[in-house]
């Protein structure tokens, strides 16, 4: 019993040794991890960054397009609608001189 008293505390204080220095060095590789992911993402972010430029060029451009074709989609629109009222109008011309004819065969 006396030898366990005596051994057991120096047998805690080597594995508390190994404990702490363990700790230690996977705080040191979790460190230096960390710095290489930061790095990393600082060069993501620059990259992305750079590209900002473009992005916003090709939005311009879209709602440029995009201004254009509604406007010529509007003509179009326009000029359809301006020969069917034409061809309604002759239609109607067409009806109201089929009923005059009507009328005046009628009247004879």
């Amino acid at each position: 019993m006396e030898v366990l008293t005596q051994v057991l505390p120096i047998v805690i204080d080597i594995l508390l040794i190994i404990l702490i220095t363990v700790g230690i060095i996977l705080l040191i590789k979790c460190i230096y991890v960390i710095d290489k992911a930061k790095a990393v993402i600082l060069d993501v972010e620059e990259k992305v960054n750079s590209l900002n430029a473009l992005f916003n060029i090709v939005t311009v451009l879209n709602d440029k397009i995009a201004l254009l074709s509604d406007k010529v989609y509007g003509i179009i629109e326009a000029v359809i609608d301006r020969f069917s009222r034409k061809k309604d109008l002759d239609d109607d011309e067409l009806i109201d001189e089929y009923e005059k004819k009507k009328k005046g065969r009628k009247s004879k």
